[in-house]
């Protein structure tokens, strides 16, 4: 019986976890390269807003060396009234923010900005092939922050940057 009911359980969040990627936003503000506001186009009011930290990925800090690149890259991606936003949703992390991949016109937003240099791959947290390549192919190319000769990683920025 509790076999049965564990599976039930599973099968729900399943197709919860489903139904949540195929949810249409809209940006409604880009935080910084890797963090945005989302409004769910269905409830378009402002109390649905929430945060949503792209996984994966980690983009300079708004206040970093290309921080506003990355920034306006996303912007850039995601915003507009023809664009179509669609969210991946996989949980939380420690600020309460809701992490996910982001899709903006069939765009993987986070390959997006790996690719044009605009953010690091996470490997500490990810093993996301596509990213691995395509943050070798940025940094081969010296495209965004590779453009600097040594960049400084978010992770450690923040250490030296507490806020």
């Amino acid at each position: 019986m509790l076999l049965i009911r564990l599976f039930f359980i599973c099968l729900s969040l399943a197709i919860s976890s489903i139904s949540h990627a195929a949810d249409a936003y809209k940006v409604v503000y880009v935080y910084d390269g890797d963090t945005v506001k989302l409004r769910p186009v269905q409830n378009n009011h402002a109390h649905n807003d929430f945060k949503l930290r792209l996984t994966d990925i980690d983009a300079p800090e708004h206040d970093q060396d290309f921080g506003l690149n990355a920034r306006l890259a996303l912007i850039k991606l995601c915003q507009g009234d023809a664009i179509r936003v669609t969210a991946t949703l996989v949980g939380t992390d420690q600020y309460q923010r809701t992490l996910g991949r982001l899709q903006c016109n069939q765009v993987d937003a986070n390959l997006y900005l790996v690719a044009n240099g605009w953010a690091w791959h996470s490997a500490k947290f990810s093993h996301d092939i596509n990213l691995v390549n395509a943050a070798s192919k940025a940094k081969t190319l010296k495209l965004g922050l590779w453009a600097n000769d040594h960049p400084i990683p978010p992770w450690t920025w923040r250490h030296t940057h507490p806020r």
